[in-house]
Order: C-alpha cells, then sequence, then structure tokens
C-alpha cells in the first residue's frame, strides 16, 4: 500500500507540533478516505489531489500501451499481439464440439502479426514454428469461402515459413495414463521443506542451475500465453549489493546475498487497462515453479517485496536502465543456505481459514 503523501517542512519543526500536525493530517486523511471510497468520482479526485500512490503506475502503463502501439506497427522480437492470438485459434481448435468457422474477427490481424514476425531474424524461432503450425491447421479446419479467411490464407501461404510446418505445436491429447513421477506426498514435503533465507554461503550459484529453473518457471501458466515478464540476473556481488540495498526487506541481511533475481514486469505486452495486474500475477505464478526447482537442486531463496514508492522504482529504473513500461515486480535472493542461519518459522494459515467450497 502507498503510503500517505508526507510534507517535508514537517521534519524541520519541534516535536511537539509535527506530531500535532501529523496526527491532524492523519483525520483528515481518514475523513477523505471515506469521502473517496463513496463513489468513483470522489476517489479519482483523491488520488489526483490528495495522494498520488498511483501515479507511477499509472504512467507505467500508459507508456505500456504506447509501447504496444509500436510492437505492432515495427515489431522486433517476440510480439504480445501474436503470441495472444495464436493462442486464442488454440482455444478454437480444440472446443468440443469445434464451432467452425471461428476467428473470422481477428485471423487477419493474427496473420497480419505473423508476417511481419517472418520478416526479421529476432523472432524466437520456437514461437514462430508454433505459429505456423497452428495458422496451418486452422485453415485447414476453417476452409470456407469467406472473404477474410481467405484474404489471411492467401497472406499466409505467401511467407517462406508457411510450408515448414512439422505439425508438432498445435494443440493435442494429454498422457493421462501414466501418473506424474511426483506424488501429492513429495511435492507437500518440498514446499514445507522451502523456507525464506537470509543467510547464505559465499559460494557462486551456476548458471546451469539457475537456468533449469528459469526453464520450469517459464512453463507456467500465463493469460493468453503472453508471458509478461522477465527474470534480470546478477550473480556479480558487487551489482547484487547495488541492487538489494534499495528495497527495504532485506535490510541488514543483504550483505551476504551472492545474487540477486530482479522480477521485471513488461507493460507492454497489453493494449488496455484491463490487463494491468497480469504482469503481477503471470509473474507469481512463474516464480513458484522457480523457486521451487532452485529447493530441489539445493539451492535456497527469499522473495523480497517491492512496495509501490516511486523513488525507489525511479533508483532501480535507472540502475537496470529499464524502459518506461517495465517495472519491478519483486527481488529474489537466491544463494546457498549457510547451515548456521536459522529461517523464520513463519506459520501458515490454517486449511480451514483459506479454504471454502460454495457458500458452506
Amino acid at each position: 500500500m502507498s503510503p500517505r503523501p508526507s510534507i517535508s517542512f514537517l521534519r524541520k519543526l519541534p516535536k511537539a507540533p509535527r506530531w500535532f500536525l501529523n496526527k491532524l493530517g492523519a483525520n483528515l486523511d481518514s475523513l477523505l478516505l471515506k469521502i473517496a471510497s463513496s463513489n468513483r468520482l470522489a476517489s479519482s479526485f483523491y488520488y489526483t489531489f490528495f495522494n498520488t500512490g498511483f501515479s507511477y503506475e499509472q504512467r507505467a502503463f500508459a507508456a505500456g500501451r504506447l509501447t504496444y502501439n509500436r510492437s505492432i506497427k515495427t515489431p522486433t522480437g517476440t510480439r504480445a499481439l501474436l503470441r495472444r492470438n495464436v493462442h486464442r485459434l488454440e482455444k478454437g481448435l480444440l472446443m468440443r464440439p469445434r464451432r467452425v468457422p471461428f476467428g473470422v474477427g481477428f485471423i487477419w490481424e493474427t496473420v497480419n502479426a505473423y508476417v511481419s514476425a517472418t520478416s526479421t531474424a529476432a523472432e524466437d524461432p520456437n514461437e514462430l514454428q508454433w505459429a505456423t503450425d497452428v495458422l496451418r491447421q486452422y485453415f485447414e479446419v476453417n476452409d470456407f469461402n469467406i472473404p477474410e479467411i481467405l484474404k489471411a490464407k492467401e497472406a499466409f501461404t505467401r511467407t517462406p515459413n508457411s510450408g515448414k510446418s512439422r505439425r508438432q505445436m498445435i494443440p493435442y491429447l494429454r498422457d493421462i495414463e501414466k501418473p506424474p513421477s511426483v506424488t501429492n506426498s513429495n511435492l507437500l514435503e518440498l514446499a514445507k521443506r522451502r523456507r525464506s533465507v537470509r543467510w547464505f554461503l559465499q559460494k557462486q550459484v551456476p548458471r546451469d542451475i539457475i537456468d533449469q529453473a528459469v526453464e520450469v518457471a517459464g512453463l507456467a501458466p500465463s493469460a493468453c500465453n503472453r508471458q509478461p515478464y522477465k527474470f534480470l540476473i546478477f550473480d556479480d556481488q558487487i551489482l547484487a549489493q547495488k541492487i538489494m540495498k534499495i528495497p527495504f526487506g532485506m535490510a541488514g541481511y543483504e550483505h551476504n546475498v551472492p545474487c540477486v533475481m530482479v522480477l521485471l514486469g513488461k507493460q507492454g505486452n497489453f493494449f488496455d487497462e484491463r490487463d494491468r495486474h497480469l504482469i503481477y500475477i503471470d509473474g507469481s505464478l512463474a516464480t513458484m515453479g522457480l523457486l521451487l526447482s532452485l529447493e530441489t537442486q539445493g539451492v535456497s531463496s527469499c522473495c523480497v517485496n517491492w512496495p509501490e514508492i516511486a523513488s525507489n522504482d525511479i533508483k532501480m529504473a535507472k540502475l537496470l536502465n529499464l524502459e518506461p513500461d517495465e517495472r519491478p515486480i519483486m527481488l529474489i535472493a537466491i544463494g546457498y543456505p549457510d547451515p548456521d542461519g536459522m529461517v523464520a518459522r513463519s506459520t501458515k494459515k490454517s486449511l480451514d481459514s483459506i479454504r471454502q467450497y460454495n457458500f458452506e
């Protein structure tokens, strides 16, 4: 939660007047919050003139929409629009019963993005193959004399990649006859073993171990398969120390962190404000797999909260040379645990307190 805006001159006042004015400000803020919570207009007024805690986030998302629009005109690298639409086509292909024709309203937009993707060497080849296979399958099952489909199919077949399909990256039937090698008891044991570790050995974690964990993280679900995040990894301890000094969560511990990850959210993956929270949701889903993977490899971790404080955002953006639409979501300290270092008990809520069936 963003703190209330402070008035700098209060710090220069003697203690008694400063306490009185702080108390007065807190009471005024409580009154304004009651008014702000009554309707949307009042809340907009409050967060425009009395509390600017959301302003940096708003700026980042505005920059994200601009980045998204530019990526459509001059695409480079992975493309949010192409990934989203190919995933939408996949859902149409696996629908039961399949409702053909489908995707008519966005198939030209999808193929146009695909054509742009094939024109640059910066495209992820795995992503391009996936798009190729799904589009080929789409045109096979949607063989209708519909102008939008015919136009898109013609443009698709003119691309050099359209004839290179392996037909392996389309919706498929999972093999569910063979049970997974990991049981729920194994997973529960791993989850209980994982603790937030703050004391590490001064020993570098091999990059292949980190890469294996990031690979697990990348398999997490994300909205329309956009994966709007990136793990920035700093295993140079001097760099790690500079980064760990910015947030508050590791004060007193940060000096012994040998490696730190910055989970970065990229708002440029989204075209509308309705999706503004997905960097946090998708990034967090990915992170849990990463932490468990590290734990299986003998490497411990500690998630470091990144509160919404504009001054810290600015420091981190400057240090990491971030784009305007890129936002830190959390920091993750990683390393080999010091066997002499204690961990917090962190007793969790009971099962009954965190789950409910229906309205029971």
